[in-house]
C-alpha cells in the first residue's frame, strides 16, 4: 500500500483533469495546468510546446468527447516540488500509449512541465 502523499495526489488530480475533454477544449482550464516552460514528446513523434499544444487541443477536441481512459496511474515524489507520474491510456480508437509526466509545484500550484507518450501494442512481443 502506498503512503498518503499530497504532492503525488495533486499531480495525479492534475493529470486526470488533463484527460477530460472539457478541460482539453478550454484554453483557460488547460492553460492553468501547463507550466510556462511546458514541453511534450508526443506519441505521434511531434514535439510540442505550451502554445502549440494549447492551440491543438482546444481546436481539435470535439464537444461531447469522452475522457481518455487511463490505467495503472502511479506517482513518485522526486523532490519537494517535483512529481513523476506514469500511466497508460486507451483512446476511443483503441490506440494504447504509455505515458510519463513531470509535475512541478509553482507558486500558482502544480503544473505539468514535461510529458512523453510512447505507443504500444496489447499484443505480447514475439519471443526471439
Amino acid at each position: 500500500m502506498t503512503d498518503h502523499n499530497p504532492a503525488v495526489e495533486a499531480a495525479i488530480e492534475g493529470e486526470l483533469s488533463l484527460l477530460d475533454a472539457e478541460v482539453r477544449r478550454s484554453s483557460e482550464l488547460l492553460g492553468a495546468l501547463l507550466h510556462p516552460g511546458f514541453r511534450e514528446f508526443g506519441s505521434s513523434g511531434r514535439v510540442w510546446d505550451r502554445a502549440s499544444i494549447l492551440a491543438h487541443l482546444t481546436t481539435t477536441t470535439a464537444p461531447g468527447s469522452r475522457p481518455i481512459t487511463a490505467t495503472r496511474m502511479k506517482g513518485v515524489q522526486l523532490a519537494p516540488d517535483l512529481v513523476h507520474i506514469t500511466f497508460d491510456t486507451e483512446a476511443d480508437d483503441g490506440r494504447l500509449v504509455h505515458r510519463s509526466s513531470l509535475w512541478w509545484r509553482t507558486p500558482e500550484g502544480w503544473r505539468l512541465y514535461f510529458h512523453q507518450g510512447t505507443p504500444f501494442s496489447a499484443e505480447p512481443p514475439d519471443a526471439e
